[in-house]
């Protein structure tokens, strides 16, 4: 069997695959779960359609880096996984039933032949939207907080502060969704959505105080990674390029950007994933297990690593090509 163990630290570059995996689902799902959201409030049956059209040729690729992230943290951390899951069962099978509802929507919604169907399908649509975005925060408010190894409890996810992260994703998602509707749309539906990134940003802005400033008091490992003398200056860096971030988001929306509200909205997603990672690497399971601990066998890894060389520049590939092939505006015809 092949083995690139002696020359390659194969889980950290897993660790680092599976961590672009979700950061790639997160913002790239994240837009079209953001515009789910918004759904409901669009002036008119026009601008709902022209929504919907601005990510009808993307959502499902764009779910393809959930599988893979789930997918390789079961193929590469085993022991992970099987702590992971159990733990987050619930939130996840409520995520996936959000998607589901979501996926149907979007097939049936511009086949509808009555008001009425057309209606349950605008529900489906944003409550599964909802849904969705509200689950991935409760995992990541859970997740941040860690996970305990030694009893597993599926009800662990049920407190207030994975509660607030779920809440603080749905507005995150809703300024992305607000600033992607405005680089892919033009006239009413643009101008409403604009108005609305800024409601959400007032939002962001909120939550991301309150989760800053109480993370820290939830995990001795939270307090020390970040408050210590030695990486206070990390801190101080991630909170000037936040600020300055925030203040040219307000800019380009005053001024009637189209690109750059998206751009710096994406941007504002970096630094905020940035920070996740910092306040839980090297542990795969935050506080318990490392990387190395919970990675799988040389032999697999390597094996699995020659995989990843192969598909992971072609799906890179062919989702920029998607999104290259439908650039533009969308219109409110029909699609399908």
């Amino acid at each position: 069997m092949i083995d690139f163990s002696n020359i390659l630290n194969l889980p950290l570059i897993f660790g680092f695959v599976i961590a672009l995996a979700i950061f790639l689902y997160v913002l790239l799902d994240g837009f079209d779960l953001g515009v789910g959201i918004l759904f409901p409030f669009a002036p008119s049956d026009d601008c709902r359609s022209k929504i919907m059209n601005s990510v009808a040729p993307f959502w499902d690729g764009n779910e393809t880096w959930l599988v893979l992230g789930g997918a390789g943290l079961f193929a590469t951390f085993p022991l992970a996984y099987s702590i992971i899951m159990p733990t987050f069962y619930i939130p996840i099978i409520m995520m996936l039933l959000g998607l589901i509802f979501r996926g149907v929507a979007f097939e049936f919604r511009s086949k509808s032949e009555s008001k009425f169907e057309q209606k349950i399908w605008d529900c489906s649509f944003f409550g599964g939207s909802l849904i969705a975005s509200f689950f991935q925060g409760v995992i990541l408010g859970s997740f941040i907080q860690g996970v305990k190894v030694e009893q597993v409890n599926s009800w662990d996810w049920v407190n207030p502060f994975s509660l607030a992260v779920g809440l603080a994703l749905i507005v995150g998602y809703s300024l992305l969704g607000s600033t992607w509707l405005i680089m892919k749309t033009h006239g009413k539906t643009q101008k409403w959505a604009r108005k609305f990134a800024f409601v959400a940003l007032i939002g962001v802005t909120f939550f991301m105080i309150c989760v800053s400033f109480w993370s820290p008091s939830l995990n001795e490992n939270i307090f020390e990674r970040w408050l210590s003398v030695t990486n206070v200056f990390y801190l101080l860096a991630l909170l000037f390029l936040t600020v300055s971030t925030l203040i040219l988001l307000v800019v380009s929306l005053v001024t009637k950007k189209e690109f750059w509200p998206f751009l710096l909205t994406i941007f504002l997603f970096i630094l905020c994933y940035f920070g996740i990672v910092m306040t839980v690497f090297p542990y795969v399971v935050p506080y318990q297990i490392t990387l190395e601990n919970a990675a799988a066998s040389p032999t697999s890894l390597s094996f699995l690593f020659v995989g990843v060389v192969v598909t992971l520049p072609v799906i890179l590939g062919y989702t920029a090509y998607s999104y290259w092939v439908f650039r533009g505006k969308a219109s409110h015809e029909k699609m399908y």
